[in-house]
């Protein structure tokens, strides 16, 4: 007695991924060795305003406070879309 098994895939399993290197990740990981770039190449000492006092501090430091913040508001703004 022969029987035929048909095997079917979990109705919630996930399709595999396309590739982990994406045309989009390239462009943002390029995207964001050139920001590091600028970020390192800007080293000298600058004062900054904050609302009200007035601080010293490196510019790699501010505009990489600043990326980051960046970072944090679309990464909020992707998650709160979908």
């Amino acid at each position: 007695m022969s029987r035929k098994t048909t095997e079917s895939a979990p109705t919630g399993a996930k399709r595999p991924r396309e590739g982990l290197v994406t045309p989009a990740r390239i462009v943002v990981a390029v995207l964001g060795v050139l920001a590091l770039i600028f970020i390192f190449e800007n080293t000298r000492s600058t004062r900054i305003r904050l609302i009200v006092p007035e601080v010293t501090m490196p510019l790699w430091v501010a505009l990489l406070a600043t990326a980051l913040i960046g970072a944090l508001c679309g990464a909020y703004a992707m998650r709160r879309r979908r």
